[in-house]
């Protein structure tokens, strides 16, 4: 069982993701302290509330731990978002903090998570370099988390690395193995749910606002807000105005997100939410997750029959 550090951790979305797929997750880094919690109350191992952007001062800290073979992580995404400003800031310099960390430690494998947006950024570039420096050969692919077992309509992208080896080397198979059909929420919740549509708040009024459970949900973010008084319907909605419309409940978006029901949430309504539309959804991670599995594999197979 491959030992995987998860950098970044947030309230857990991708290490429950590797953990689901039989990975060994030893540890975990997270500095905001309600995420940190949040996933303290849904996994045994540590977490540690350290300062990533302070490589100097992380490093030896990562390099004292147990051994692992594997960092994954997803650097926080809001200056290359959609719903950002979209200016490159501090935040995006934990991109490339991430991959100068993962040069320093040099893990067999790693992954790393961010929005479609980062491909395009000074930050991902000087990220790249760092890991082509390091010998990494690398897997680049934006996933939709609907073609990954997630009813939901969230584009990612995925950073796969494996020390000396060649780019793509996961490509094929990845392509090979998405769904040929979106998950909608009917696919993935059949006759459980209570509603047939449901109100998620656009950017702007130009914008559709409804929705229905025969198509993959939005991309959950990391906000919810109820029916505004002036919000008065978009042509592209999924059904008209009525009493019974509402807007998705924080327990709904959490199971869109493909955390279990059981999952342990801390904080306030908020930080909840914020950290679900924060999350690597679960299955994305684990289909992910599983790429890899396929990919070490491989690898082993070849050792052994060399």
């Amino acid at each position: 069982m491959k030992k995987v550090l998860d950098l970044f951790a947030g309230c857990g979305g991708l290490s429950l993701g590797f953990q689901n797929m039989g990975f060994e997750v030893v540890g975990a880094f997270e500095r905001w302290e309600t995420a940190a919690a949040c996933y303290e109350a849904n996994f045994e191992h540590p977490v540690y509330r350290e300062d990533l952007s302070d490589i100097q001062n992380v490093i030896p800290k990562i390099k004292a731990l147990p051994p692992f073979d594997i960092i994954i992580g997803g650097p926080p995404c809001q200056d290359f978002s959609h719903a950002g400003k979209r200016v490159e800031d501090k935040q995006a310099a934990l991109t490339k903090a991430f991959a100068e960390i993962t040069a320093a430690i040099r893990p067999r494998w790693f992954v790393m998570e961010n929005v479609d947006r980062v491909q395009k950024s000074v930050s991902y570039s000087a990220a790249r370099r760092a890991f082509k420096n390091a010998d990494y050969g690398l897997t680049e692919v934006v996933l939709d988390a609907s073609l990954c077992g997630a009813p939901q309509k969230r584009k990612r992208f995925f950073c796969i690395g494996s020390l000396n080896n060649k780019d793509g080397f996961l490509t094929d198979y990845i392509a090979k193995n998405l769904s040929s059909k979106k998950m909608t929420l009917r696919d993935y919740f059949g006759q459980s749910l209570d509603f047939e549509y449901y109100y998620r708040h656009p950017r702007n009024y130009s914008r559709r606002a409804v929705y229905s459970i025969d198509e993959p949900a939005p991309t959950m973010r990391g906000m919810n807000r109820p029916i505004p008084p002036g919000y008065l319907g978009h042509p592209n909605d999924a059904c008209k105005l009525n009493s019974k419309l509402r807007s998705l409940t924080t327990f709904e978006r959490s199971l869109i997100q493909t955390f279990p029901p059981n999952f342990r949430w801390l904080g306030n309504k908020t930080e909840v939410e914020q950290m679900i539309g924060n999350a690597v959804p679960v299955k994305l991670a684990e289909f992910a997750a599983k790429s890899l599995r396929r990919h070490i594999c491989e690898c082993e197979r070849l050792v052994h029959s060399g």
